[in-house]
């Protein structure tokens, strides 16, 4: 299958123009078959490209030196969306220049871009940002909302259940996704208002390609029992970021304890095949690509601090979701749930 070309904010990201253009080379190195909008400025991106001689006939320079700053705010990063490099990877979308735009610059300016350019899709009011994270079990798992709506009611909790079971299905196969809502425990009465109404809702919507599974708990997001975890985004970076923070914990504990004496040096080499395993596990590279669910076109936010093999992790999940459809994916859920809604309501009338 012939993919559109991806559209490659070469400057954002904390490392910029090198990595960003040494992860996509590796991630044509995995599939030939992709091709690339390069955007930044032209120089460096050329230099970069001179060890990568299979990246010269899949790629095109679109030539850009203004750059959306890290801590700058997304109003004021707004206001140049046709000058930065990251405004102009987005609207290459919209143009229909590229089927989707990867970026590892700031996630707020991102997010403000992708919503004014490509606007969301209809039967949502509102997008989410969804990223992965591991799990014991064979499959990671979507988290989603992780920031991009602070508060949600019920209608946009349901919403997100609709995308990241849309989102699940691409990556696991699963035709019927397990989705639960997070929550401070697993009884029916436990939670928000907000949060038993979307669970009532899902409950009562058995069409949808989704196996609702009520609640979860957050020490249970790992645990490889559930394939999406739907909350809002306040309470999900939180979660998210507890979690990332207690995965760097336990590395950092690990290489402590094995380098304290000579003996644990030696328990080192013994364990080492489990510590390779372990952190390999819980490197957020081999987990890079959030995307911002419920637009009009695919936008991938890449971590800021991603590694070459990250940042080709996010150009491979930008091209699956193309190659998947997933905004179509997502659209028959929303028209399978509005059924619902519209035969719920013809029943009410009749009455």
């Amino acid at each position: 299958m012939s993919l559109p070309r991806i559209a490659v904010d070469a400057m954002g990201g904390d490392e910029g123009v090198r990595v960003m253009i040494d992860g996509a080379a590796e991630a044509r190195r995995r599939h030939d078959q992709f091709q690339f909008l390069l955007v930044g400025d032209e120089a460096r991106i050329k230099a970069a490209l001179q060890d990568h001689p299979n990246m010269r006939g899949a790629s095109e320079i679109l030539h850009c030196d203004d750059v959306v700053s890290g801590d700058e705010l997304p109003t004021k990063a707004l206001r140049r969306a046709k000058t930065t490099s990251m405004g102009l990877a987005v609207n290459a979308v919209k143009k229909g220049d590229a089927g989707a735009a990867v970026s590892g610059g700031n996630t707020g300016a991102l997010m403000a871009m992708s919503k004014l350019a490509l606007r969301t899709m209809p039967g949502i009011d509102r997008p989410a940002l969804a990223a992965l994270m591991p799990t014991l079990g064979d499959n990671d798992v979507i988290m989603l909302d992780l920031g991009a709506n602070t508060e949600a009611d019920a209608r946009n909790l349901v919403q997100f259940a609709i995308m990241g079971a849309a989102y699940s299905k691409i990556l696991t196969g699963r035709d019927m996704p397990r989705v639960r809502l997070l929550n401070i425990g697993t009884e029916e009465n436990k939670g928000f208002d907000r949060l038993r109404e979307a669970a009532e809702q899902l409950q009562e919507a058995p069409g949808l390609d989704m196996s609702f599974e009520g609640y979860v708990e957050s020490d249970k997001i790992n645990r490889g029992e559930v394939d999406v975890v739907v909350t809002d985004g306040f309470s999900g970076n939180i979660a998210l970021k507890a979690i990332e923070g207690t995965a760097r914990f336990v590395t950092d504990l690990l290489r402590n304890a094995f380098t304290s004496s000579l003996r644990s040096k030696i328990g080192f080499l013994v364990s080492r095949p489990a510590t390779e395993l372990l952190k390999h596990h819980l490197d957020p590279n081999n987990h890079n690509g959030a995307v911002f669910l419920g637009l009009n076109g695919v936008v991938v936010k890449s971590h800021g601090s991603a590694s070459a093999g990250g940042v080709a992790n996010a150009v491979t999940v930008a091209a699956r979701l193309l190659e998947e459809n997933l905004t179509q994916r997502i659209s028959a859920g929303l028209a399978e749930l509005q059924a619902r809604d519209d035969a719920a309501f013809d029943n009410s009338a009749a009455k």
